[in-house]
């Protein structure tokens, strides 16, 4: 598998994710151009590769890996369509286009620059979408500077992101004084391990394993936790539970 084409099915299958959807082989072919069998060929490795999880006849959604990595080339693209229409002037049913042919050769050094430029935008142009979070653990564009290219390699996303069986390490926490203090509380500090034992793909609260304890996370909470997912395949059990 090539990196630009993983890269191309971990953004498409994202689009549906971020809309509470999972990604269903038909919809994947029309969007990225190709025949079914090959979509499902390409899900298949994905899914072997820890990247996806995929229920036959219901569709694909991202693991917590998979998300991390999808995020990066998101913001890479949604960035880039910020440039071309803001200050290069290119028409809005244009710029998704052009931003697909540059996302994979911006290096995430680059991306980062290219936001502080940009002035830490929080949506793409075309679709106002959301631009994936900085991951860096920083406040604003100055401290961004200070801290570039910093952890711009690793494997970021956010708790919520995690499937039952995922496991990760807290980064940092980017949230206010007092949801920061709940999390403290629960023993979610920066190095911490954690586990995720159960959650619903879209909504709802997860549960997750912190130094030998079970705990019941909101989801909105999960969404401050900035974890670096192992890399590797990991053992993950079924997305509905034990039962399955």
């Amino acid at each position: 598998m090539s990196s630009d084409s993983v890269e191309e099915y971990l953004e498409a299958i994202h689009s549906f994710n971020e809309r509470g959807e999972m990604a269903r082989n038909t919809e994947l072919a029309k969007k990225l151009r190709v025949a079914p069998p090959s979509v499902t060929q390409m899900i298949k490795k994905l899914a072997k590769e820890g990247l996806v999880d995929y229920t036959p006849y219901k569709g694909t959604v991202l693991t917590g890996k998979g998300m991390a990595q999808a995020q990066k080339v998101v913001r890479r693209h949604r960035l880039i369509e910020r440039l071309l229409h803001d200050f290069m002037g290119l028409e809005t049913v244009k710029v998704h286009e052009e931003a697909c042919r540059m996302e994979h050769s911006l290096s995430d050094e680059a991306a980062l620059a290219l936001c502080r430029a940009l002035d830490s935008p929080e949506t793409c142009p075309d679709d106002e979408r959301p631009i994936p979070p900085c991951p860096l653990d920083v406040i604003d564009c100055e401290e961004c500077e200070r801290l570039r290219g910093d952890g711009a390699d690793k494997l970021l996303t956010e708790l919520s992101n995690l499937k039952p069986g995922e496991r990760g390490r807290v980064d940092f926490v980017r949230a206010g004084t007092d949801a920061s203090q709940r999390l403290l509380d629960m023993g979610l500090t920066s190095g911490t391990e954690v586990e995720v034992v159960n959650a619903a793909p879209f909504n709802g609260p997860i549960e997750v394993r912190v130094r030998g304890t079970s705990l019941a996370l909101g989801r909105g909470l999960a969404t401050k936790v900035f974890v670096e997912v192992e890399d590797g395949r990991l053992d993950r059990a079924h997305p509905h539970g034990p039962h399955h």
